[in-house]
């Protein structure tokens, strides 16, 4: 995938033009199945939520936005990451709902390295406090969206928000460590 046939999709569709979302997909699409799988092997084994079905989910939605706010290939992804959580999120509530309070979905957040290799926890703990952490501060929240969730690299998260890389390590040391208090008090 060429990254300014993306880009320059990005900004047609920007632009208004309805057609850039429909030659959009081919471009991105193996890139979101790809985030898909990662965040679905995180999942319970029997989790009905298929890559394919969240890859497409997340891709009407976002298609669905009036102008799609992307400035690039990156900064694409980065959405899609977002979008990809709450759609989990939305799924582990209507499981819980369902279940009238029974076992919660689990979800292992081994990939961040801040708990324990045998510590689980579950997805709407995790959400939550990404939600506290977005109020104490937005930007550290983008980065873990973008990294665990998004799988995207410094240098391309970096370049989403627009700082430097060092600026982007330490948000994401930040908000491990913060994660891990937040997420400790429950076990």
């Amino acid at each position: 995938m060429e990254v300014h046939d993306v880009t320059g999709i990005l900004q047609e569709w920007r632009g208004g033009d309805k057609s850039a979302a429909e030659r959009l997909f081919p471009l991105v699409y193996e890139e979101l199945k790809r985030q898909a799988r990662r965040y679905l092997s995180r999942e319970r084994s029997d989790h009905t939520l298929q890559p394919t079905a969240l890859v497409h989910e997340a891709y009407l939605r976002m298609v669905d936005q009036t102008v799609l706010s992307a400035e690039n290939r990156t900064h694409f992804f980065g959405i899609a990451s977002r979008v990809m959580r709450q759609i989990l999120v939305d799924h582990a509530r209507m499981h819980n709902a369902e279940k009238r309070g029974g076992a919660a979905q689990r979800f292992s957040i081994e990939d961040l390295d801040i708990l324990p290799e045998q510590s689980a926890a579950d997805i709407l703990e995790l959400d939550e406090a990404l939600q506290k952490l977005e109020a104490i501060d937005e930007r550290k929240c983008r980065v873990v969206d973008m990294r665990f969730f998004g799988g995207l690299n410094e240098t391309e998260i970096a370049e989403v928000l627009g700082v430097n890389e060092k600026t982007v390590r330490r948000d994401w040391q930040f908000a491990k460590l913060w994660l891990f208090r937040e997420l400790s008090q429950g076990i």
